[in-house]
């Protein structure tokens, strides 16, 4: 199935791409849901999908840091696994294979930035 690609700014661009079957199935899965006809039975059934995103989303990045770090040790460079891993840097890449995601990373800046501070 080719899909449009969704861009960092959250916008459709041009590009069209082939995706993996795994990925079309989670599409058509959202897309089921905004099929649900009846409002109580499309309301339930996403927001029982919205309780469950956060372990599923945990468990999705710490997929793709045992799989960044499979690539590492098959000697990828990082900037090959930024490519494969799309619309990332090579430091960001680097970030994920240490399981650093964006909310980590801004508590260790903060920390770091406190810790900075001169104590009175």
């Amino acid at each position: 199935m080719i899909v449009p690609r969704i861009g960092k700014e959250r916008g459709v661009s041009d590009e069209k791409e082939e995706v993996p079957p795994e990925v079309t199935k989670v599409l058509e899965a959202i897309a089921a849901l905004s099929a649900i006809e009846d409002d109580v039975a499309c309301t339930s059934a996403v927001s029982e999908v919205l309780r469950r995103w956060p372990d599923l989303g945990s468990e999705l990045r710490q997929l793709r840091e045992k799989r960044v770090n499979a690539l590492r040790a098959e000697q990828r460079t990082w900037p090959e696994i930024a490519a494969i891993i799309g619309d990332v840097t090579p430091e960001r890449a680097q970030q994920i294979s240490k399981g650093l995601s964006g909310a980590t990373r801004k508590k260790a800046a903060a920390k770091k930035a406190a810790e900075a501070q001169p104590k009175e």
